[in-house]
């Protein structure tokens, strides 16, 4: 049957038909969004989203370099670069691309630098990367700033989740044993042998295992 509806028939029956119309329309409408999302996504995201990724470089360069000041020649004339404002317009222009979402969690780790955890916890709190290692580590310097800004009880629950993401024999020990710590402070001593004894039985080849004395950690939460 539809061979034979002609673009007259098309005409006649969407100006006497009004449901006919307003369905015409929002599938009209529909088709522009998504070709017009697609377009975007195609020629503008993508390539910008690529270019995102280059923005921080030049920061984490001006940090490799000289740490101390967070200040870095850049050029033959001996130009400074400072990172932080290099990262804070980078997570301005980008946010929601992978360079500004890096950018975030590179600038967090440079305000804990200075101290600044509050500002640090609103960058941490909004990465949104798919690179698990990364995500682990946000995790991870959410429970430093509260540690640091000493909310406990959020800390303590911060580290052990982040031990429980992706384990393996890095960051499982390291935030297992910082759980460690934190269950002492709160006075959870049983909890604290239960992070200790596990870095000693599941992951006993890593740094923690091997460089830590576990075993006083654990006769000093026994008693």
């Amino acid at each position: 049957m539809t061979e034979n509806f002609s673009l007259e028939d098309f005409k006649k029956k969407f100006s006497e038909n009004k449901s006919f119309r307003i369905t015409t329309i929002t599938a009209g409408a529909l088709v522009v969004l998504v070709l017009g999302f697609l377009s975007y996504r195609q020629w503008m995201w993508k390539p910008d989203n690529e270019k995102s990724k280059e923005t921080y470089f030049v920061a984490l360069n001006a940090i490799a370099n000289d740490g101390k000041n967070n200040l870095a020649d850049t050029s033959k004339a001996g130009s400074k670069t400072d990172p932080i404002k290099k990262l804070q317009r980078s997570v301005k222009k980008y946010d929601g691309k992978i360079g500004g979402e890096v950018s975030k969690y590179i600038l967090a780790t440079q305000y804990m630098r200075k101290g600044k955890y509050k500002e640090a916890l609103v960058l941490l709190e909004n990465v949104n990367v798919d690179d698990t290692y990364v995500s682990v580590e946000v995790i991870g310097l959410q429970g430093d700033c509260q540690s640091e800004l000493k909310n406990y009880d959020k800390a303590y629950a911060l580290y052990q989740e982040a031990a429980a993401t992706n384990e393996n024999d890095f960051t499982s020990p390291m935030y297992l044993f910082k759980a460690g710590l934190i269950a002492e402070k709160l006075k959870k001593y049983n909890e604290a042998v239960t992070h200790y004894e596990k870095i000693a039985t599941i992951y006993p080849k890593s740094f923690y295992a091997k460089e830590k004395n576990l075993e006083a950690y654990i006769a000093r939460n026994s008693k």
